[in-house]
Protein backbone atom coordinates (compact mmCIF):
# COMPACT_ATOMS: atom_id res chain seq x y z
CA UNK A 1 0.00 0.00 0.00
CA UNK A 2 2.66 2.58 -0.97
CA UNK A 3 1.73 5.34 -3.49
CA UNK A 4 2.13 8.72 -3.88
CA UNK A 5 -0.27 11.15 -5.71
CA UNK A 6 0.51 14.05 -8.59
CA UNK A 7 -2.49 16.44 -8.58
CA UNK A 8 -3.99 17.06 -11.79
CA UNK A 9 -2.61 20.66 -12.28
CA UNK A 10 -6.25 22.29 -13.50
CA UNK A 11 -7.17 20.10 -10.10
CA UNK A 12 -4.92 22.36 -8.14
CA UNK A 13 -5.70 25.59 -10.00
CA UNK A 14 -9.63 24.98 -9.42
CA UNK A 15 -9.16 23.96 -5.82
CA UNK A 16 -6.93 26.85 -3.96
CA UNK A 17 -7.05 26.56 -0.37
CA UNK A 18 -10.15 27.14 1.95
CA UNK A 19 -7.67 28.92 4.39
CA UNK A 20 -4.48 29.90 3.30
CA UNK A 21 -1.72 29.20 5.81
CA UNK A 22 -0.03 31.38 7.71
CA UNK A 23 3.58 33.54 6.97
CA UNK A 24 5.88 33.13 9.43
CA UNK A 25 5.44 36.39 11.00
CA UNK A 26 2.07 36.31 10.66
CA UNK A 27 2.08 33.07 12.79
CA UNK A 28 4.50 34.61 15.50
CA UNK A 29 2.02 37.66 15.63
CA UNK A 30 -1.15 35.40 15.76
CA UNK A 31 0.69 32.94 18.30
CA UNK A 32 1.84 35.76 20.69
CA UNK A 33 -2.50 36.35 20.81
CA UNK A 34 -2.82 33.57 23.26
CA UNK A 35 -3.03 34.00 26.77
CA UNK A 36 -1.78 30.56 27.49
CA UNK A 37 -4.73 29.69 29.76
CA UNK A 38 -3.79 27.53 32.67
CA UNK A 39 -6.93 25.59 32.50
CA UNK A 40 -7.06 25.91 28.61
CA UNK A 41 -10.17 25.27 27.46
CA UNK A 42 -9.01 24.82 23.55
CA UNK A 43 -7.19 21.71 25.12
CA UNK A 44 -10.73 20.22 26.69
CA UNK A 45 -12.64 20.82 23.35
CA UNK A 46 -9.97 18.69 21.41
CA UNK A 47 -11.29 15.09 21.09
CA UNK A 48 -7.64 14.23 21.35
CA UNK A 49 -6.25 16.69 23.68
CA UNK A 50 -3.41 18.16 21.82
CA UNK A 51 -2.02 20.35 24.88
CA UNK A 52 -2.73 24.12 22.82
CA UNK A 53 -1.34 26.75 24.34
CA UNK A 54 2.41 24.66 24.65
CA UNK A 55 2.71 23.90 21.14
CA UNK A 56 1.51 27.66 20.15
CA UNK A 57 3.88 29.10 22.71
CA UNK A 58 6.60 27.25 20.63
CA UNK A 59 5.67 28.80 17.62
CA UNK A 60 5.63 32.21 19.36
CA UNK A 61 9.15 31.20 20.51
CA UNK A 62 10.50 30.19 16.62
CA UNK A 63 10.64 26.44 18.22
CA UNK A 64 8.73 25.30 15.27
CA UNK A 65 9.72 21.38 15.13
CA UNK A 66 8.64 21.17 19.16
CA UNK A 67 5.38 22.80 18.49
CA UNK A 68 4.53 19.59 15.71
CA UNK A 69 5.94 16.91 17.96
CA UNK A 70 3.35 18.56 20.84
CA UNK A 71 0.99 17.99 18.38
CA UNK A 72 2.04 14.71 17.45
CA UNK A 73 2.45 13.41 20.73
CA UNK A 74 -1.45 13.99 21.11
CA UNK A 75 -2.23 13.59 17.47
CA UNK A 76 -0.87 11.76 14.97
CA UNK A 77 -2.88 13.33 12.16
CA UNK A 78 -2.27 16.90 13.45
CA UNK A 79 -1.38 18.19 9.96
CA UNK A 80 -4.93 16.95 8.07
CA UNK A 81 -6.94 17.97 11.62
CA UNK A 82 -5.70 20.92 11.31
CA UNK A 83 -7.50 21.73 8.06
CA UNK A 84 -11.08 19.51 8.18
CA UNK A 85 -11.61 20.03 12.30
CA UNK A 86 -14.22 21.68 12.75
CA UNK A 87 -12.70 24.11 14.96
CA UNK A 88 -15.19 26.31 15.53
CA UNK A 89 -17.29 24.13 17.46
CA UNK A 90 -13.66 22.98 18.83
CA UNK A 91 -10.94 24.39 20.21
CA UNK A 92 -11.81 28.04 18.86
CA UNK A 93 -15.30 27.73 20.01
CA UNK A 94 -13.75 27.42 23.52
CA UNK A 95 -10.86 30.00 23.27
CA UNK A 96 -11.60 32.23 26.15
CA UNK A 97 -11.32 35.58 23.96
CA UNK A 98 -15.03 34.98 23.07
CA UNK A 99 -15.54 36.10 26.47
CA UNK A 100 -13.74 39.66 26.02
CA UNK A 101 -15.44 39.67 22.56
CA UNK A 102 -12.23 39.36 20.53
CA UNK A 103 -11.69 36.67 17.51
CA UNK A 104 -10.52 33.49 18.81
CA UNK A 105 -6.85 32.48 18.28
CA UNK A 106 -6.82 30.88 15.11
CA UNK A 107 -5.26 27.79 16.62
CA UNK A 108 -6.54 25.59 13.49
CA UNK A 109 -4.67 27.66 11.06
CA UNK A 110 -1.12 27.77 13.67
CA UNK A 111 -1.32 23.86 13.80
CA UNK A 112 -1.26 23.62 10.08
CA UNK A 113 1.91 26.09 10.21
CA UNK A 114 3.84 23.84 12.75
CA UNK A 115 2.91 20.76 10.89
CA UNK A 116 3.54 22.13 7.33
CA UNK A 117 7.31 23.36 8.50
CA UNK A 118 7.41 19.86 10.07
CA UNK A 119 6.88 18.08 6.62
CA UNK A 120 8.63 20.62 5.18
CA UNK A 121 11.93 19.62 6.83
CA UNK A 122 11.67 16.39 6.49
CA UNK A 123 11.86 15.73 9.92
CA UNK A 124 10.69 12.11 11.30
CA UNK A 125 8.74 11.82 14.74
CA UNK A 126 11.02 10.56 17.73
CA UNK A 127 10.11 7.31 18.98
CA UNK A 128 10.33 7.43 22.68
CA UNK A 129 13.36 4.16 23.15
CA UNK A 130 11.57 2.26 21.06
CA UNK A 131 11.60 -1.43 22.79
CA UNK A 132 10.66 -3.92 20.18
CA UNK A 133 7.92 -6.69 21.20
CA UNK A 134 6.94 -9.81 19.73
CA UNK A 135 2.95 -9.44 20.05
CA UNK A 136 1.40 -8.57 16.87
CA UNK A 137 -1.84 -6.13 15.86
CA UNK A 138 -4.02 -6.00 12.73
CA UNK A 139 -5.77 -3.06 11.79
CA UNK A 140 -8.45 -3.54 9.11
CA UNK A 141 -8.91 -0.44 7.56
CA UNK A 142 -6.59 2.14 6.66
CA UNK A 143 -8.40 5.30 7.36
CA UNK A 144 -7.80 7.73 10.68
CA UNK A 145 -8.51 5.41 13.60
CA UNK A 146 -6.39 2.26 12.12
CA UNK A 147 -3.71 5.00 11.60
CA UNK A 148 -3.53 6.78 15.21
CA UNK A 149 -3.89 2.77 16.63
CA UNK A 150 -1.31 1.80 14.33
CA UNK A 151 0.94 4.70 15.47
CA UNK A 152 0.73 4.74 18.99
CA UNK A 153 1.01 0.74 19.18
CA UNK A 154 3.94 0.99 17.44
CA UNK A 155 5.73 3.85 19.22
CA UNK A 156 4.80 1.34 22.24
CA UNK A 157 7.15 -1.37 20.37
CA UNK A 158 4.23 -3.35 18.66
CA UNK A 159 4.50 -5.28 15.42
CA UNK A 160 1.57 -3.58 13.39
CA UNK A 161 0.08 -4.77 10.12
CA UNK A 162 -2.98 -2.42 8.42
CA UNK A 163 -4.92 -3.63 6.12
CA UNK A 164 -7.18 -2.28 3.19
CA UNK A 165 -8.86 -3.15 -0.31
CA UNK A 166 -7.83 0.46 -1.50
CA UNK A 167 -4.76 0.78 -3.46
CA UNK A 168 -3.88 4.27 -1.22
CA UNK A 169 -4.16 4.56 2.77
CA UNK A 170 -5.82 7.01 4.52
CA UNK A 171 -9.84 5.96 4.09
CA UNK A 172 -11.71 9.13 3.78
CA UNK A 173 -8.79 11.39 4.21
CA UNK A 174 -7.41 10.78 1.04
CA UNK A 175 -10.73 9.51 -0.78
CA UNK A 176 -13.24 11.89 0.02
CA UNK A 177 -12.72 15.20 1.91
CA UNK A 178 -12.66 17.97 -0.06
CA UNK A 179 -9.71 19.25 -2.02
CA UNK A 180 -10.12 22.71 -1.17
CA UNK A 181 -9.92 21.34 2.44
CA UNK A 182 -7.56 18.87 2.54
CA UNK A 183 -5.18 17.26 -0.25
CA UNK A 184 -4.75 13.71 -0.76
CA UNK A 185 -0.84 14.50 -1.00
CA UNK A 186 -1.34 15.90 2.15
CA UNK A 187 -2.98 12.90 3.48
CA UNK A 188 -0.45 10.38 2.45
CA UNK A 189 2.64 11.63 3.75
CA UNK A 190 0.60 11.15 7.00
CA UNK A 191 0.56 7.74 5.92
CA UNK A 192 4.53 7.66 4.90
CA UNK A 193 4.92 9.21 8.39
CA UNK A 194 2.91 6.32 10.23
CA UNK A 195 4.67 3.60 7.91
CA UNK A 196 8.21 5.32 8.98
CA UNK A 197 7.72 4.19 12.35
CA UNK A 198 7.72 0.43 11.10
CA UNK A 199 3.73 0.22 10.16
CA UNK A 200 3.28 -2.61 7.94
CA UNK A 201 0.62 -1.86 4.98
CA UNK A 202 -0.93 -4.25 2.93
CA UNK A 203 -3.17 -3.97 0.19
CA UNK A 204 -5.89 -6.87 0.80
CA UNK A 205 -9.70 -6.81 1.11
CA UNK A 206 -10.70 -8.62 4.36
CA UNK A 207 -14.08 -9.45 3.58
CA UNK A 208 -15.03 -13.22 4.34
CA UNK A 209 -15.14 -15.06 7.55
CA UNK A 210 -11.86 -17.32 6.51
CA UNK A 211 -10.56 -13.83 6.06
CA UNK A 212 -10.67 -13.24 9.80
CA UNK A 213 -10.15 -17.00 11.04
CA UNK A 214 -7.19 -16.20 9.32
CA UNK A 215 -6.07 -13.01 11.12
CA UNK A 216 -7.16 -14.08 14.18
CA UNK A 217 -4.95 -16.77 13.88
CA UNK A 218 -1.93 -14.70 12.90
CA UNK A 219 -2.19 -11.58 14.76
CA UNK A 220 -2.86 -11.08 18.86
CA UNK A 221 -5.39 -8.30 18.44
CA UNK A 222 -7.49 -7.36 15.63
CA UNK A 223 -8.53 -3.34 15.94
CA UNK A 224 -11.80 -2.90 13.50
CA UNK A 225 -11.21 0.47 11.62
CA UNK A 226 -13.42 0.11 9.14
CA UNK A 227 -16.06 3.51 8.71
CA UNK A 228 -19.29 2.59 7.10
CA UNK A 229 -20.05 1.35 3.92
CA UNK A 230 -22.00 2.70 0.47
CA UNK A 231 -23.84 6.14 -0.06
CA UNK A 232 -27.40 5.25 0.61
CA UNK A 233 -29.48 4.71 -2.47
CA UNK A 234 -32.44 7.39 -3.10
CA UNK A 235 -34.53 4.78 -3.82
CA UNK A 236 -36.29 6.33 -6.98
CA UNK A 237 -36.74 5.51 -10.52
CA UNK A 238 -33.65 6.03 -12.77
CA UNK A 239 -31.04 6.40 -10.34
CA UNK A 240 -29.14 3.59 -12.00
CA UNK A 241 -28.18 6.14 -14.79
CA UNK A 242 -24.69 6.80 -15.48
CA UNK A 243 -25.34 9.92 -14.62
CA UNK A 244 -25.84 9.72 -11.34
CA UNK A 245 -22.75 9.50 -9.22
CA UNK A 246 -22.81 9.16 -5.17
CA UNK A 247 -21.03 12.21 -3.42
CA UNK A 248 -17.83 10.01 -2.18
CA UNK A 249 -17.55 8.24 -5.44
CA UNK A 250 -17.67 11.81 -7.37
CA UNK A 251 -14.94 13.28 -4.95
CA UNK A 252 -12.70 10.42 -5.15
CA UNK A 253 -12.82 10.71 -8.96
CA UNK A 254 -11.94 14.01 -8.98
CA UNK A 255 -8.92 13.56 -6.03
CA UNK A 256 -7.45 10.85 -7.41
CA UNK A 257 -7.78 11.05 -11.27
CA UNK A 258 -8.26 13.82 -14.19
CA UNK A 259 -11.18 16.69 -14.02
CA UNK A 260 -14.25 15.23 -14.65
CA UNK A 261 -17.08 17.27 -16.57
CA UNK A 262 -19.92 17.89 -14.43
CA UNK A 263 -21.75 19.77 -17.31
CA UNK A 264 -23.54 22.63 -16.69
CA UNK A 265 -26.19 21.88 -14.15
CA UNK A 266 -26.11 19.75 -11.05
CA UNK A 267 -28.55 18.24 -8.78
CA UNK A 268 -26.98 17.61 -5.08
CA UNK A 269 -29.83 15.49 -2.69
CA UNK A 270 -28.61 16.19 0.98
CA UNK A 271 -27.81 18.61 3.16
CA UNK A 272 -24.92 17.19 5.34
CA UNK A 273 -21.32 18.31 5.48
CA UNK A 274 -20.30 15.93 2.48
CA UNK A 275 -23.51 16.80 0.58
CA UNK A 276 -22.16 20.90 0.62
CA UNK A 277 -18.40 19.76 -0.38
CA UNK A 278 -19.94 18.09 -3.45
CA UNK A 279 -21.82 20.86 -4.45
CA UNK A 280 -19.20 23.59 -4.13
CA UNK A 281 -17.03 20.86 -5.85
CA UNK A 282 -19.30 20.94 -8.59
CA UNK A 283 -19.38 24.95 -8.90
CA UNK A 284 -15.39 24.85 -8.85
CA UNK A 285 -15.72 22.11 -11.70
CA UNK A 286 -17.17 24.06 -14.03
CA UNK A 287 -20.56 23.77 -12.78
CA UNK A 288 -22.70 26.92 -14.20
CA UNK A 289 -25.90 26.15 -11.85
CA UNK A 290 -25.97 23.49 -8.72
CA UNK A 291 -28.85 22.79 -6.93
CA UNK A 292 -29.39 21.02 -3.42
CA UNK A 293 -32.21 19.52 -2.55
CA UNK A 294 -33.33 18.66 0.89
CA UNK A 295 -36.58 17.14 2.30
CA UNK A 296 -36.29 19.24 5.68
CA UNK A 297 -36.00 22.93 6.52
CA UNK A 298 -32.97 24.90 6.45
CA UNK A 299 -32.65 24.97 10.52
CA UNK A 300 -32.62 21.17 10.47
CA UNK A 301 -29.79 20.78 8.01
CA UNK A 302 -26.40 18.79 9.52
CA UNK A 303 -23.91 20.45 8.04
CA UNK A 304 -22.02 22.95 10.23
CA UNK A 305 -23.22 26.74 10.31
CA UNK A 306 -19.96 27.39 8.59
CA UNK A 307 -20.05 24.49 5.62
CA UNK A 308 -23.53 26.44 4.64
CA UNK A 309 -22.29 29.53 4.43
CA UNK A 310 -19.26 28.63 2.21
CA UNK A 311 -21.80 27.09 0.12
CA UNK A 312 -23.65 29.73 -0.30
CA UNK A 313 -20.93 31.99 -1.01
CA UNK A 314 -19.82 29.35 -3.76
CA UNK A 315 -23.26 29.88 -5.12
CA UNK A 316 -25.42 26.69 -4.47
CA UNK A 317 -28.76 27.00 -4.57
CA UNK A 318 -30.95 25.19 -2.00
CA UNK A 319 -34.20 23.84 -2.03
CA UNK A 320 -36.08 23.09 1.43
CA UNK A 321 -39.06 20.90 2.27
CA UNK A 322 -38.17 19.35 -1.53
CA UNK A 323 -37.45 15.42 -2.68
CA UNK A 324 -36.53 14.05 -5.91
CA UNK A 325 -39.16 11.45 -7.09
CA UNK A 326 -37.78 10.19 -10.68
CA UNK A 327 -34.93 10.77 -12.88
CA UNK A 328 -35.86 11.22 -16.60
CA UNK A 329 -33.38 11.04 -19.28
CA UNK A 330 -34.11 12.35 -22.62
CA UNK A 331 -31.66 14.59 -24.27
CA UNK A 332 -31.22 16.34 -21.58
CA UNK A 333 -31.88 15.08 -18.00
CA UNK A 334 -34.07 15.87 -15.44
CA UNK A 335 -35.06 15.32 -12.34
CA UNK A 336 -38.64 15.26 -11.11
CA UNK A 337 -38.84 16.93 -7.50
CA UNK A 338 -42.48 17.88 -5.48
CA UNK A 339 -42.75 19.42 -2.35
CA UNK A 340 -43.36 17.58 0.89
CA UNK A 341 -44.36 18.07 4.27
CA UNK A 342 -44.44 16.42 7.93
CA UNK A 343 -47.27 14.56 8.04
CA UNK A 344 -49.26 14.31 12.04
CA UNK A 345 -46.89 10.78 11.52
CA UNK A 346 -43.69 12.50 11.42
CA UNK A 347 -43.66 11.03 7.68
CA UNK A 348 -42.86 13.29 4.51
CA UNK A 349 -45.76 13.69 2.54
CA UNK A 350 -46.36 15.20 -1.07
CA UNK A 351 -48.05 18.21 -1.13
CA UNK A 352 -50.39 17.61 -4.20
CA UNK A 353 -49.74 20.09 -7.46
CA UNK A 354 -46.30 20.80 -6.05
CA UNK A 355 -44.50 18.92 -8.36
CA UNK A 356 -41.64 20.62 -10.93
CA UNK A 357 -38.70 19.35 -12.99
CA UNK A 358 -34.92 20.44 -12.79
CA UNK A 359 -32.25 20.28 -16.04
CA UNK A 360 -29.58 17.92 -14.50
CA UNK A 361 -26.47 17.08 -16.49
CA UNK A 362 -25.33 15.51 -13.37
CA UNK A 363 -27.43 14.10 -10.03
CA UNK A 364 -25.15 13.85 -6.99
CA UNK A 365 -26.87 11.57 -3.92
CA UNK A 366 -25.39 12.81 -0.64
CA UNK A 367 -27.77 11.63 2.02
CA UNK A 368 -25.56 9.23 4.32
CA UNK A 369 -23.60 5.89 4.71
CA UNK A 370 -25.09 2.60 5.15
CA UNK A 371 -23.44 0.57 8.07
CA UNK A 372 -21.02 -2.44 6.90
CA UNK A 373 -24.29 -4.63 9.42
CA UNK A 374 -23.38 -8.10 6.74
CA UNK A 375 -19.88 -7.18 7.26
CA UNK A 376 -19.65 -6.80 10.81
CA UNK A 377 -21.98 -9.87 11.53
CA UNK A 378 -19.18 -11.57 10.26
CA UNK A 379 -17.01 -11.19 13.33
CA UNK A 380 -17.68 -14.00 16.15
CA UNK A 381 -19.52 -12.55 19.15
CA UNK A 382 -19.01 -8.86 18.67
CA UNK A 383 -22.00 -6.53 19.33
CA UNK A 384 -24.04 -4.56 16.96
CA UNK A 385 -26.71 -1.95 17.82
CA UNK A 386 -28.09 0.14 15.18
CA UNK A 387 -25.32 -1.02 13.17
CA UNK A 388 -22.29 0.35 15.10
CA UNK A 389 -20.23 -2.04 17.19
CA UNK A 390 -20.64 -1.78 21.01
CA UNK A 391 -17.14 -1.09 23.11
CA UNK A 392 -15.84 -0.56 26.20
CA UNK A 393 -15.46 3.43 25.78
CA UNK A 394 -12.60 3.98 28.06
CA UNK A 395 -10.42 0.89 26.08
CA UNK A 396 -12.28 0.20 22.73
CA UNK A 397 -12.69 -3.11 23.61
CA UNK A 398 -15.32 -5.05 22.14
CA UNK A 399 -17.74 -7.85 23.52
CA UNK A 400 -15.38 -10.18 21.84
CA UNK A 401 -11.80 -9.66 23.91
CA UNK A 402 -9.52 -10.21 21.06
CA UNK A 403 -10.79 -7.48 19.20
CA UNK A 404 -10.58 -3.69 19.69
CA UNK A 405 -12.97 -1.29 17.51
CA UNK A 406 -13.13 2.80 16.77
CA UNK A 407 -13.71 4.82 14.60
CA UNK A 408 -16.87 6.17 12.15
CA UNK A 409 -17.97 2.00 12.78
CA UNK A 410 -18.79 2.74 16.43
CA UNK A 411 -19.05 6.37 16.44
CA UNK A 412 -22.10 6.49 13.30
CA UNK A 413 -19.90 9.08 11.04
CA UNK A 414 -18.37 11.85 13.25
CA UNK A 415 -15.59 13.67 12.11
CA UNK A 416 -11.77 12.84 11.60
CA UNK A 417 -10.50 14.06 15.32
CA UNK A 418 -12.63 11.31 16.92
CA UNK A 419 -11.76 8.65 14.94
CA UNK A 420 -8.13 9.66 15.17
CA UNK A 421 -9.09 9.88 19.82
CA UNK A 422 -10.88 6.36 19.38
CA UNK A 423 -7.88 4.43 17.43
CA UNK A 424 -5.27 6.01 19.87
CA UNK A 425 -7.88 5.39 22.70
CA UNK A 426 -8.31 1.30 21.65
CA UNK A 427 -4.37 1.67 21.26
CA UNK A 428 -3.77 2.10 25.06
CA UNK A 429 -6.56 -0.52 25.72
CA UNK A 430 -4.72 -2.74 23.60
CA UNK A 431 -1.38 -2.19 25.36
CA UNK A 432 -2.94 -2.45 28.65
CA UNK A 433 -4.24 -5.83 27.83
CA UNK A 434 -0.91 -7.25 26.50
CA UNK A 435 0.78 -5.87 29.17
CA UNK A 436 -1.32 -7.71 31.48
CA UNK A 437 -1.02 -10.70 29.60
CA UNK A 438 2.64 -10.33 29.99
CA UNK A 439 2.81 -10.00 33.69
CA UNK A 440 0.38 -13.18 34.13
CA UNK A 441 2.46 -15.69 32.05
CA UNK A 442 6.78 -14.15 33.57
Amino acid sequence: MHGTLIPHPEIARRFEDLHPPFASQAAVVEANRCLNCFDAPCTAACPTHIDVPRFIKKIASGNLRGSAVTILEANILGASCSRVCPVAVLCEGACVMHRYNEEPIEIGRLQRHAMDRFYQSGARLPTRGMQERSEKIACIGAGPASLACAAELRLQGFQVTVFDKMPLAGGLNTYGVAEYKLRSVDSLREVELVRSLGVTFEVREIAGEQDLATLEEEFDVIFIGVGLGAMRKLGIPGEDHPKVIDALKFIASYKTGEPISVGSKVVVVGAGNTAIDAANAAKRLGAEEVHILYRREERDISAFDFEYEHAKQEGVQFHWKTAPVAVHHADLTTIECVRVRYGDDGQFLRIPGSEFHLECDLLIPAIGQSALIEFLNKFRDLRLEQGRVMIERSTGQTTNPKYFAGGDCVNGGREVVDAVADGKRAALGIAQVLHSQEAIHA
